[in-house]
């Protein structure tokens, strides 16, 4: 592992009564949220048996053959639940589209619950292909996988209250009834030649996924072995590998905890470049809270003469107007400027 990586964290001392070992732990995220917005968690409550299933049954959804998926695209139905197709998003806007396809699920919600009715950001019933070889066992698979995700984003959620010095339960409210979004995820591989990263900076070479930041609180991400995954390191100024960890989560801010926390924690710039010569798979959680809820500045970040920064706003407010933004045509931008637009969260 490379010093210029995001830190590797233990979780095992959370669900410990070690006082000491959890005041350590509160230290490290505090720390990583703070220089790069991203973390790798081990010894989580995730296990290993269920990651490989979801894994092996993204692997036989993408598969199928392209008129089977477009059954299930996300744009039919209005909740933006199912398949997406390859180069249907445009993080840098410079190029055809993003190198990969996926398919979105969520909490399987009936028509007739209340977010439901009220249309709220990500809340809606989920598509489960049926020409997979066991389609109750998919279901099965990504609804259990959902559920104990969103067991995990709650924890991460109560230890970022920590560390932001605040009660464990003062993101409760937030995380009642949340925007919980299971992404599958299939990048092709990159031809041969194109490795160089410096024409990957240029615009030359075709990214599995732009660079970006995200758009919610946090991002829980599990990946294959592949390799691919880059973070902007701010401090060397330059794109550095995540290294594939087996079984542990890649965990990253996003744009709403930064604007939270009043700038305080980053919501870091990543990209995927698929260089591995197979194809890659990953799995990101996005966990955004309640659609309801109002993001306003937290009381700890608040500066002392300046006050907050960002106005307050509703998750759903907020969701709304960043996501749409990603689904459009190409544009010639330079990287600087993709940079600088990426980091204006308001």
């Amino acid at each position: 592992m490379s010093p210029e990586e995001p830190p590797i964290i233990d979780f095992a001392s959370w669900y410990g009564t070690n006082i000491a070992a959890k005041e350590q732990l509160v230290h490290q995220i505090r720390r990583a949220c703070e220089q790069f917005g991203f973390f790798q968690l081990i010894n989580h409550a995730i296990p290993a048996d269920l990651q490989n299933a979801v894994l092996q049954h993204a692997s036989e959804f993408f598969n199928l053959p392209l008129e089977t998926k477009e059954k299930y695209n996300q744009n039919t139905g209005g909740f933006n639940r199912g398949y997406e197709g390859l180069r249907a998003q445009n993080f840098e806007k410079r190029t055809k589209g993003d190198l990969k396809e996926g398919f979105y699920l969520g909490k399987n919600l009936p028509p007739d619950d209340p977010y439901v009715v009220k249309r709220r950001f990500g809340q809606g019933p989920n598509k489960y292909p049926q020409e997979v070889a066991d389609p109750k066992e998919f279901q099965r698979v990504m609804d259990e996988y959902h559920d104990t995700m969103t067991e995990l984003a709650r924890a991460v959620m109560e230890i970022l209250a920590r560390t932001l010095e605040l009660p464990d339960d003062a993101f409760g409210d937030f995380c009642d009834h949340p925007v919980s979004i299971v992404r599958l995820l299939r990048y092709p591989p990159l031809e041969a030649d194109a490795s160089d990263l410096e024409r990957a900076d240029l615009g030359i070479v075709e990214l599995g996924i732009g660079a970006h930041t995200d758009f919610g609180a946090i991002t829980i991400l599990l990946q294959d072995d592949t390799g691919g995954l880059q973070v902007w390191n701010n401090g060397s100024a330059e794109w550095v590998d995540v290294t594939p960890v087996p079984g542990a989560y890649v965990v990253n801010l996003g744009n709403m905890m930064m604007r939270w926390t009043n700038d305080k924690y980053l919501s870091n710039l990543h990209r995927v470049i698929n260089r591995g010569g197979k194809v890659r798979f990953s799995v990101p959680f996005f966990f955004s809270g309640n659609p309801d809820f109002t993001i306003r500045c937290l009381p700890t970040c608040e500066d002392l003469i300046e006050g907050a920064k960002y106005p307050p706003v509703t998750v759903h407010e907020w969701m709304t107007g960043r996501y749409t933004d990603t689904y459009g045509s190409s544009e010639d931008k330079g990287i600087g400027e993709m940079r600088r637009e990426l980091y204006t969260v308001s």
